[in-house]
């Protein structure tokens, strides 16, 4: 239900552009997140957006550096990273979830996920 695409290597200071393709009734859903999982780490937080209205929320880490949008008509929403670090480097997942309330930042809201796609900045 959700197909991550556009990870790759890129040098410190570059940028790289994921897409998350939704189904339509996945679209549907009250809002997409993207997570990021570095190896022997956790799986966490980066940016989310609510389908309907578009808020986005950013964790600090990457507040200032990375966007994300969606676009209705293709069903997809997009994170744009730039100003990459190395500490930027791991798996990105993104994700959906069907119910409202907040914890847009915890990966157990979220419903639908993924397969992931590497983001690899090379310093």
């Amino acid at each position: 239900q959700l197909v991550e695409s556009g990870g790759g290597l890129v040098q410190t200071g570059g940028s790289l552009r994921l897409t998350c393709a939704a189904s339509e009734r996945t679209f549907s859903n009250s809002a997409i997140g993207w997570f990021r999982q570095a190896p022997g780490k956790e799986r966490d937080f980066v940016a989310a957006i609510i389908l309907p209205d578009g808020i986005t929320y950013f964790a600090d880490s990457v507040q200032g550096r990375f966007t994300i949008s969606k676009d209705n008509a293709e069903n997809t929403v997009s994170l744009q990273m730039n100003s990459l670090k190395p500490e930027d480097t791991a798996i990105y997942y993104c994700a959906a979830r069907r119910n409202w309330g907040g914890r847009y930042g915890y990966a157990d809201s979220y419903d639908f996920w993924g397969q992931g796609s590497q983001v690899t900045v090379s310093s």
